[in-house]
C-alpha cells in the first residue's frame, strides 16, 4: 500500500539516525516501528495500584486558617503590615 505521511521533525531525525545505523531502508524501518507501536498500543494496560497517602498527626493546629489576617498576625506578629 502506498500512502503519504507527515512525520514530525524529531521523529524523522530519529528514523534517519536509526536507518543509517542499521544500514536499512526507511520503508522497512517505518514498517517495523509501526508494527511494534501497534502491538504495544493493543496490549492490555496493567491496572495501576491506587495511590495511598499516609495520615500523619501534626498535633493541634495553632494558627486558624479560616481568617488570613489573623493567621498572618499570629505567625508574623502584629507588625507584619
Amino acid at each position: 500500500m502506498r500512502t503519504t505521511l507527515t512525520i514530525d521533525d524529531d521523529v524523522a531525525a530519529s528514523l534517519e539516525r536509526l536507518r543509517k545505523a542499521r544500514k536499512g531502508s526507511l520503508k522497512d524501518l517505518v514498517n517495523e516501528a509501526l508494527r511494534r507501536g501497534i502491538k504495544d498500543m493493543n496490549a492490555r494496560q496493567k491496572p495501576r495500584e491506587p495511590f495511598r497517602t499516609r495520615a500523619v498527626d501534626v498535633g493541634a493546629v495553632l494558627i486558624p486558617v479560616d481568617n488570613i489576617s489573623e493567621a498572618l498576625a499570629l505567625a508574623e506578629g502584629e507588625s507584619f503590615k
